[in-house]
């Protein structure tokens, strides 16, 4: 936690700013496979380019320079890069090994950043979000159509991945920890019980953000409303529940008021620059993003606000 200030105490007199979208950034350096292996995973057999989160140990002077991008335009919270740095996500790049490595190296990167621009600043301290993502499987439905109790992973195995997670980010120095884009609460729930065991392990505890997504018909992917979901994960006692990806900030409206609406926690969002468009781009432009979100805050429906994919 940064030395001076709790985001708790900032949170009681103002709205926090979140980061962007983080792979967007990314993609904007046009880095090769070359640059994702670097020398120390040069000889490997699985092809790197894509794996987002190696960047922390292969290029870490280009994550720490899109940090610096986000603190210089007004962000109190920047997360990791680390939303995929799970084993079970790593595994397809044959990286499950190295999850604790890129989580912790990934927190310090934000923490560096965050403390030089807090540094220059104390009035306005930066904090960093330990990015959690959903990884690539679900436990609550079966991969198998022809089996409905067919699952890739157990919740145990699913807890200790984020376990492993959530301790080298708190080893890197993390704030506080983000459970992003969730489209099934039973993953949450693996999550959330990882994090606790740790928390209990440790003697001390940190403040944790659970966000889910939604899909087209305002629901997550498991099926549930946002009172269902609010309802999974409300026995953590999160710092903030919120809604982030889904749609753009227009369209998340209704579903962000039926959240404040019912939430005895803080509320955050962060959502996409609109719905891709047929090239995967995004066409919302920054002005229409703000003056959407400006609309969160008129209405005081959040206590967190960011962006997500394409912003």
């Amino acid at each position: 936690m940064t030395k001076n200030r709790d985001i708790r105490h900032e949170l009681e007199h103002r709205i926090l700013l979140l980061d962007g979208g983080f792979g967007t950034m990314i993609q904007q350096y046009g880095l090769d496979e070359a640059d994702y292996r670097g020398k120390e995973f040069a000889a490997s057999e699985k092809l790197l380019r894509g794996c987002n989160d190696l960047l922390n140990l292969t290029r870490p002077e280009t994550i720490r320079e899109i940090h610096e991008k986000y603190l210089q335009a007004g962000s109190d919270v920047i997360t990791s890069n680390t939303f995929n740095a799970n084993s079970i996500s790593l595994a397809d790049y044959g990286l499950a090994a190295e999850a604790y490595r890129i989580n912790r190296a990934g927190a310090a990167i934000a923490r560096e950043a965050a403390d030089a621009f807090t540094a220059r600043n104390p009035q306005k301290p930066r904090f960093v979000g330990g990015s959690m993502g959903p990884t690539s499987h679900t436990l609550s439905m079966s991969a198998d159509v022809d089996n409905p109790g067919a699952r890739a992973f157990t919740f145990e195995q699913l807890s200790q991945a984020y376990y492993d997670q959530a301790r080298g980010l708190m080893d890197g120095g993390v704030d506080l920890l983000m459970l992003e884009t969730v489209f099934d609460a039973l993953n949450a729930k693996a999550a959330i019980f990882a994090i606790e065991t740790l928390f209990a392990e440790r003697g001390m505890r940190l403040p944790v953000i659970v966000s889910g997504t939604l899909t087209s018909s305002g629901r997550t992917l498991a099926g549930q409303t946002i009172e269902a979901f609010y309802t999974s994960v409300a026995h953590a006692e999160p710092l903030a529940v919120s809604l982030n990806c889904s749609f753009g900030a227009k369209a998340l409206l209704p579903y962000l008021e039926r959240l404040a609406a019912v939430s005895e926690f803080r509320v955050a969002v962060y959502p996409n620059a609109g719905l891709p468009n047929v090239m995967g781009g995004y066409d919302e432009t920054p002005a229409m993003f703000a003056a959407d979100v400006e609309e969160y805050m008129r209405r005081g429906l959040v206590n967190l606000v960011g962006g997500c994919c394409g912003t």
